[in-house]
Protein backbone atom coordinates (compact mmCIF):
# COMPACT_ATOMS: atom_id res chain seq x y z
CA UNK A 1 0.00 0.00 0.00
CA UNK A 2 1.41 3.42 -1.03
CA UNK A 3 -0.41 6.59 -0.17
CA UNK A 4 1.97 9.97 -1.98
CA UNK A 5 1.08 13.35 -1.11
CA UNK A 6 1.47 16.56 -2.84
CA UNK A 7 0.03 19.94 -2.69
CA UNK A 8 2.04 21.80 -0.01
CA UNK A 9 4.17 24.92 0.15
CA UNK A 10 3.79 28.51 1.32
CA UNK A 11 0.80 30.54 1.59
CA UNK A 12 -0.09 33.86 2.97
CA UNK A 13 -2.88 33.86 5.63
CA UNK A 14 -6.41 33.92 4.54
CA UNK A 15 -5.03 32.35 1.37
CA UNK A 16 -6.02 28.58 -0.05
CA UNK A 17 -3.96 25.38 -0.77
CA UNK A 18 -5.08 22.03 -1.62
CA UNK A 19 -3.43 18.64 -0.63
CA UNK A 20 -3.93 15.48 -2.67
CA UNK A 21 -2.65 11.82 -1.71
CA UNK A 22 -2.94 9.01 -4.58
CA UNK A 23 -3.54 5.53 -2.89
CA UNK A 24 -2.32 2.28 -4.53
CA UNK A 25 -1.96 -1.26 -3.62
CA UNK A 26 -5.28 -1.68 -1.64
CA UNK A 27 -9.17 -1.53 -2.00
CA UNK A 28 -9.95 1.78 -1.94
CA UNK A 29 -13.71 1.39 -0.08
CA UNK A 30 -11.68 -0.65 2.55
CA UNK A 31 -10.05 2.39 3.95
CA UNK A 32 -10.76 5.50 5.39
CA UNK A 33 -7.99 7.81 4.60
CA UNK A 34 -7.22 11.17 6.34
CA UNK A 35 -4.95 13.86 7.13
CA UNK A 36 -3.30 14.21 10.30
CA UNK A 37 -1.11 17.15 10.72
CA UNK A 38 2.16 17.76 13.26
CA UNK A 39 3.13 21.30 13.90
CA UNK A 40 6.87 22.19 15.31
CA UNK A 41 7.09 21.03 19.15
CA UNK A 42 3.12 19.92 19.27
CA UNK A 43 1.65 16.44 18.98
CA UNK A 44 0.15 15.35 16.29
CA UNK A 45 -3.60 15.80 15.55
CA UNK A 46 -6.31 14.33 13.62
CA UNK A 47 -7.76 16.93 11.27
CA UNK A 48 -9.72 15.46 8.54
CA UNK A 49 -11.31 12.24 7.86
CA UNK A 50 -13.13 10.22 4.83
CA UNK A 51 -14.66 7.06 4.82
CA UNK A 52 -14.07 5.92 1.40
CA UNK A 53 -17.04 3.07 1.98
CA UNK A 54 -20.03 5.70 2.37
CA UNK A 55 -18.40 9.34 1.76
CA UNK A 56 -19.11 10.20 5.43
CA UNK A 57 -16.37 12.47 6.87
CA UNK A 58 -15.12 14.27 9.88
CA UNK A 59 -13.18 17.49 10.88
CA UNK A 60 -11.33 18.63 13.95
CA UNK A 61 -12.72 21.68 15.72
CA UNK A 62 -9.86 23.55 14.47
CA UNK A 63 -10.63 23.17 10.79
CA UNK A 64 -14.11 23.33 10.81
CA UNK A 65 -16.14 25.57 8.24
CA UNK A 66 -12.53 26.33 6.91
CA UNK A 67 -10.97 22.48 5.04
CA UNK A 68 -12.97 20.22 2.87
CA UNK A 69 -12.22 16.45 2.34
CA UNK A 70 -13.30 15.07 -0.58
CA UNK A 71 -12.36 11.88 -2.73
CA UNK A 72 -12.22 10.84 -6.65
CA UNK A 73 -12.97 7.21 -6.51
CA UNK A 74 -11.75 7.12 -10.23
CA UNK A 75 -8.04 8.27 -9.45
CA UNK A 76 -7.86 6.60 -5.83
CA UNK A 77 -7.25 9.84 -4.64
CA UNK A 78 -8.52 11.97 -1.41
CA UNK A 79 -7.95 15.65 -1.56
CA UNK A 80 -8.32 18.30 1.68
CA UNK A 81 -8.80 22.02 0.50
CA UNK A 82 -7.92 24.57 3.22
CA UNK A 83 -9.23 27.67 2.53
CA UNK A 84 -8.82 30.86 5.22
CA UNK A 85 -5.90 29.34 6.20
CA UNK A 86 -3.79 30.55 9.43
CA UNK A 87 -0.50 30.80 10.97
CA UNK A 88 -1.22 28.33 12.99
CA UNK A 89 -2.47 25.59 10.33
CA UNK A 90 1.52 25.68 10.08
CA UNK A 91 2.78 21.65 10.56
CA UNK A 92 3.47 18.64 8.14
CA UNK A 93 0.69 17.37 6.86
CA UNK A 94 1.04 13.44 6.72
CA UNK A 95 -1.80 11.55 4.26
CA UNK A 96 -2.99 8.11 6.59
CA UNK A 97 -5.38 5.14 5.92
CA UNK A 98 -6.82 2.78 8.25
CA UNK A 99 -8.54 -0.18 7.72
CA UNK A 100 -12.76 -0.08 7.93
CA UNK A 101 -12.14 -4.09 9.09
CA UNK A 102 -13.78 -4.84 12.08
CA UNK A 103 -14.09 -1.07 13.16
CA UNK A 104 -18.05 -0.20 13.71
CA UNK A 105 -20.14 1.91 10.55
CA UNK A 106 -21.25 4.40 13.14
CA UNK A 107 -19.45 7.48 13.80
CA UNK A 108 -15.99 8.71 11.65
CA UNK A 109 -14.69 10.41 14.18
CA UNK A 110 -12.61 7.24 15.77
CA UNK A 111 -11.49 7.24 12.59
CA UNK A 112 -9.36 10.28 12.79
CA UNK A 113 -6.62 9.17 15.56
CA UNK A 114 -2.85 9.20 14.64
CA UNK A 115 -2.00 6.40 16.51
CA UNK A 116 -4.67 4.48 14.64
CA UNK A 117 -3.77 4.43 11.34
CA UNK A 118 -2.39 1.52 9.66
CA UNK A 119 -0.42 3.56 6.83
CA UNK A 120 1.19 6.70 6.16
CA UNK A 121 2.34 9.09 3.28
CA UNK A 122 5.95 10.62 3.88
CA UNK A 123 4.25 14.42 4.34
CA UNK A 124 3.82 17.44 3.09
CA UNK A 125 4.75 20.71 4.60
CA UNK A 126 2.66 23.74 4.65
CA UNK A 127 3.50 26.86 5.53
CA UNK A 128 1.35 29.75 6.34
CA UNK A 129 2.88 33.55 6.70
CA UNK A 130 1.35 36.04 8.66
Amino acid sequence: LQLVESGGGLVQAGGSLRLSCAASGFTFDDYAIGWIRQAPGKEREGVSVFRNSDGSTYYADSVKGRFTISNDRAKNTVYLQMDSLKPEDTAVYYCAAVSLLGKSSATVQPLCVADGMDYWGKGALVTVSS
